[in-house]
Order: C-alpha cells, then structure tokens, then sequence
C-alpha cells in the first residue's frame, strides 16, 4: 500500500514510524509546505519522497491528513475532487467544521474522519516517536457516511497500530472534547501566562517548579498555529466548558476569601473521585 501523509509533524511522522514499523506501507510520501520540515522529514526517514499533494493523492492508496484543523477544511475538498477511490482520512482534533465542509461532496464517502486520541505538546518531524499509538483510543466519527471499504481500511490501520477504536457523531465527539482536552489545553495556557505576568524571576520559576506544577503547564507548549483553529471551530463548546470551569474557580476563590475551609475540603474531596475513573 502507499501511504501519502500530507503534514509530516508530532502526528503525522508518529504515522509514518508506525506504518513502517508495521509493516504497513511500501511507500510513504510527504507533503509538506514547511521548507525545514521536508527536509528534516526526509532526513530522518519519516517519509520515503516530498512531493505536492496532487501528485502524492493520484499515486496513493491511502492519504492522511496530519495538518491543522482550518487547513483540512480548505484542503480535503480539493483533495476529494481528485479521488478515485483512494481513502481519505484525517486525524484532526474538530469534526463539525471539517464535516460540513465536505457533506455534500459527490466523494464525501472516500472520507473517513478519525481523532486518535495523542499527542504531545512539541511539534515538527522531531517530535515524533516510536510507538505513539500503542494503547490509546481513536474516535471514528459518522462512519456510516463513509464507504463500508474505506471504513474497513481505517480501522485495520488503527487496530495494526495498537488502537482501540471508539465510535461518534461528529457533534458528540466536539463536546466530549472540549471537556477532555480543550479546556486542558487553555487552562495550561492561562496558567503559564499568569506566572510568566507575577513571577519575574526565571530561574525562580526553573528552580522552584515542582512536578505537579511541569505537569500542568507541560500543554501550553503547544503550538498555537494548531491550538487556535482548534478552540475557534469548537468555539460554542469551549465556551460552556469555561463557563463552568470559571464557576469552580470562583467557588475555590470564594472559600478562601471567605475562610470557609470545611467547604474548600469538600471541593477538594468531590474532586478527588476522578481517582474512580484515572486510575
């Protein structure tokens, strides 16, 4: 099978280590407007050649879109104008927007829309890694807009790569996320800028930073070239998940303001049952 991957960053090189450690591609060819990525794509092995993305559509049997959310909503009605039956998979982190765009594409059933649910928070060939994929969940969202064949090849892909597969509506999957990881994301980001405004001292910040607070700021690493087209599409569902995270925020506020410590135990305490979940 050959594998054209167009963005050949965290995802998708982390794609095209685990097809070939899987044997799954006789040949994966890059698409990438990034000038320094190409060649670090090729570099590294990530892809066997760079071409653009008509050439590297009518040469493939399977095309992953690896690239941010707004570009694969301007790019895969292109691309679907080139199929025949090649699939078309996307791995991006929004399905409404992306969806809409291609619902009444005459080829709208070579497309299958996916989210495997990974990442981290660097970016470009470099990043990617070795067994990314091993045990995570990816979501397939409106599969049965998809072509049974197409659908049938995404999921032996995820399943080679270690996945379990997880079934949405686009609409359900846009909300699940906004509470799972957007809101994640933004508390990072706002988080790393409120120190970044009161704590002047860097090397403060670099001595004196524990684990937990590493861990929570480790996602406004994020690129925002990718980050804000994201929150902009799922803008309406970012904003119900901040209203109510601003709401317990106030409560923590209020508890200390007040000195009502009994009720900051119980916050606390509520919140620990996550435990029940995240093991």
């Amino acid at each position: 099978m050959i594998v054209s991957i167009i963005g050949t960053g965290l995802i998708g090189g982390s794609f095209a280590i685990a097809l070939k450690e899987n044997g799954m591609a006789d040949k994966i060819i890059g698409v990438e407007s990034n000038k320094e990525h190409a060649a670090q794509a090729l570099s590294l092995g990530l892809v066997d050649e760079i071409t653009g993305w008509e050439e590297a559509v009518s040469q493939s049997d399977l095309v992953i879109l690896a690239i941010p959310v707004n570009a694969v909503e301007e790019l895969l009605p292109s691309i679907l104008n080139k199929v025949d039956q090649q699939v078309i998979m996307d791995v991006g982190s929004i399905k409404n927007g992306i969806l809409a765009a291609v619902s009444s594409h005459p080829k709208r059933s070579r497309f299958v829309a996916t989210h495997p649910m990974w990442g981290t928070e660097y970016s470009g060939p470099g990043a990617a890694v070795q067994g990314a994929f091993i045990g995570k969940a990816t979501v397939i969202c409106d599969q049965e807009r998809s072509d049974k064949d197409a659908v049938a090849i995404v999921e032996e892909l995820y399943r080679r790569l270690g996945m379990h597969l997880v079934y949405m509506t686009a609409a359900e999957h846009d909300v699940h996320v906004a509470y799972i990881s957007h809101i994640s994301h933004i508390t990072s980001f706002a988080l790393a800028n409120t120190v970044l405004e009161k704590e002047r001292e860097e090397d403060a910040i670099f001595e004196l930073a524990s684990a937990g607070f590493e861990s929570t700021v480790r996602l406004a690493k994020s690129n925002a070239a990718m980050w804000v087209p994201i929150l902009m599409q799922n803008r309406e569902n970012v904003l119900d998940v901040l209203n109510e995270h601003l709401s317990q925020l106030r409560k923590f506020k209020a508890c200390l303001e007040k000195e009502n410590y009994d009720y900051l135990q119980e916050l606390i305490e509520n919140a620990n049952k996550i435990k029940r979940i995240l093991k």
